[in-house]
């Protein structure tokens, strides 16, 4: 069964960082695209980061030059370093297996997954 568990999130000032990890296991991670979506109060699902098995590495708009995202295939984990935070950051944000652009989102939040981050102002 796969298993994606997401920490790292928090309170911080805007203008502060972050480091969200993603905990996986369950299915071969090293063998995997991984993606990072957020859904902000009140709006849909969006893509933030994606990842390849390979290492190619995409961000969207709104965070490329303040996020990076990072994979451990040796400790099963996927990272996003966030920096420059501001208020409209601050969302739920949760990892996903696979290829994801802002195009093309084929993921459903499961109960209690994901981190909070609020970025105050």
């Amino acid at each position: 069964e796969v298993h994606l568990v997401e920490s790292g999130g928090g309170l911080v000032q805007s203008g502060g960082s972050l480091r969200l990890s993603c905990a996986a296991s369950g299915f071969p991670f090293s063998d995997y695209n991984m993606s990072w979506v957020r859904q902000a109060p009140g709006k849909g699902l969006e893509w933030v980061s994606s990842i390849g098995k390979g290492g190619t590495i995409r961000y969207s708009d709104s965070v490329s030059g303040r996020f990076i995202i990072s994979r451990d295939n040796a400790k099963r984990t996927l990272y996003l370093q966030m920096n420059r935070l501001n208020p409209e950051d601050t969302a739920m944000y949760f990892c996903a297996k696979g290829w994801m652009t802002k195009d093309y989102l084929p993921y459903i939040p499961g109960p209690g997954q994901g981190t909070q981050v609020t970025v105050s102002s």
